[in-house]
């Protein structure tokens, strides 16, 4: 992201604006202006989509207890800062139910957290906070985040620094249209639909795996075979198995002409078996029996598979120095998911979420942290048992300890479930 992403100061309030982060309106309740009566709890602001930027149009007000949340229109707020939301009264008994409309997208229900694919194709980013722009009694959206500055103020953690901001202009930002899947409501941060076939493979299986049913569907309709085989062999399993289920016979045969043996029995092997006889099926006898001869070869094992990008550290160490560690690492998003806990020896004593660790105070050590329990595999472990623990316990990553449970390295999901097969030629 680093030709679009830019570094923008606060703007000083008394220049008749403010710039304000989502994340900074999501804490404070609304409260009605002059009794300073308060309302209820701020859930979301809702958008109109327009050029340049979308406008707030109003936002949304939860009383509790399972009652339908209120919407506010714009007209009624009297002001939105960091410091809150102040409502002037209904017009009437209340302000009405909210019902959502064509071209309005709420925030945090649409955008944060959800994925955007770099203009240049090179990588892919999670949208971590959004910033707006007040001014005259208008509200309109400037900027996406896509910091881990982002990612801190998300979770309320105001007081830590990071590096300096990323933000993403929404000029370079566009919904992506859903009509081959049909018609949806939700927004999804991405390239324009023209785009998407210059992507490489690897970046659009990833975004495919951050996609819902419909706009998953949507993006890989818009690939030729040849793209679309390429990034069927991307791709997690998870999303693997969603595609192929979704896919017309005639245009699963297409796509399927264009893979390798090696990568048809990569697939094949991630397949629930209903799934793996109808597309055996369309395949020439010759190729069929291939992918089967591939199949009932297979037998990896974990060590084949195994990586050394994890990150392990001793009980000792304190959050506030594994955090200021990763910021300045630079390492891979799916290498910091956990943290592992080792001795001096390398003995796994346990594993910490990344999560927590944000969540704790800078003093608090990974030994309190830690979940003793470490779900392990052997090296010599077969696939198919990597696979089960994967399906079961649902981790990005397993490690692999030796007899004397010392840490000798990690799989990764995608990695152990595609096996060797989708690496021979």
């Amino acid at each position: 992201m680093s030709q679009i992403a830019e570094t923008v100061p606060t703007a000083p309030q008394q220049h008749g604006y403010e710039l304000l982060y989502f994340s900074q309106l999501v804490k404070p309740s609304i409260r009605q202006r002059v009794t300073g009566r308060r309302l209820g709890k701020f859930t979301d602001l809702v958008f109109r989509i327009a050029d340049p930027y979308p406008e707030a149009v109003g936002v949304l007000l939860d009383h509790g207890w399972g009652r339908t949340a209120e919407f506010i229109p714009w007209e009624k707020v009297a002001s939105a800062t960091s410091h809150g939301i102040e409502v002037d009264p209904p017009n009437g008994e209340g302000y009405p139910p909210f019902v959502d409309q064509p071209g309005w997208m709420l925030l945090n229900e649409h955008l944060i957290g959800r994925t955007i694919l770099d203009m240049n194709g090179r990588s892919i980013e999670v949208v971590n906070d959004v910033q707006l722009l007040a001014s005259k009694g208008r509200l309109v959206l400037v900027h996406v985040d896509i910091s881990f500055n982002g990612f801190l103020r998300k979770w309320g953690l105001y007081g830590i620094v990071s590096a300096k901001e990323q933000l993403i202009p929404w000029k370079y930002v566009q919904p992506l249209s859903v009509e081959d899947a049909g018609a949806t409501d939700s927004v999804t941060l991405s390239i324009t639909r023209a785009q998407i076939a210059d992507l490489p493979e690897e970046d659009l299986a990833d975004a495919l795996e951050e996609l819902s049913g419909q706009e998953q569907q949507a993006v890989f309709s818009a690939l030729d075979s040849e793209k679309a085989a390429d990034v069927l062999s991307e791709a997690e399993p998870r999303a693997q198995r969603q595609l192929v289920a979704n896919l017309r016979l005639d245009r699963a045969s297409t796509i399927l002409s264009e893979m390798s043996p090696q990568r048809l029995a990569a697939l094949f092997t991630i397949l629930p078996l209903d799934n793996r006889t109808a597309l055996m099926a369309l395949l020439p006898k010759e190729k069929a029996e291939e992918v089967a001869d591939i199949l009932s070869l297979d037998e990896s094992v974990a060590e084949s598979a195994m990586s050394d990008d994890f990150i392990a550290m001793q009980t000792t160490t304190r959050a506030g120095d594994i955090l200021r560690e990763i910021r300045t690492s630079q390492r891979e998003h799916d290498s910091i998911t956990y943290i592992y806990v080792v001795d001096s020896d390398q003995v796994l004593l346990g594993v910490a979420d990344l999560r927590d660790i944000v969540l704790a105070s800078d003093e608090t050590t990974l030994g309190e942290l830690m979940i003793e329990t470490v779900v392990c595999a052997g090296p010599d472990d077969a696939r198919e048992d990597l696979a089960e623990l994967f399906a079961r316990y649902h981790f990005r990553m397993l490690p692999i300890v030796d007899d004397q449970h010392r840490l000798m390295g990690v799989v990764y999901y995608k990695d152990v479930m595609k096996g060797p097969a989708a690496t021979r030629t």
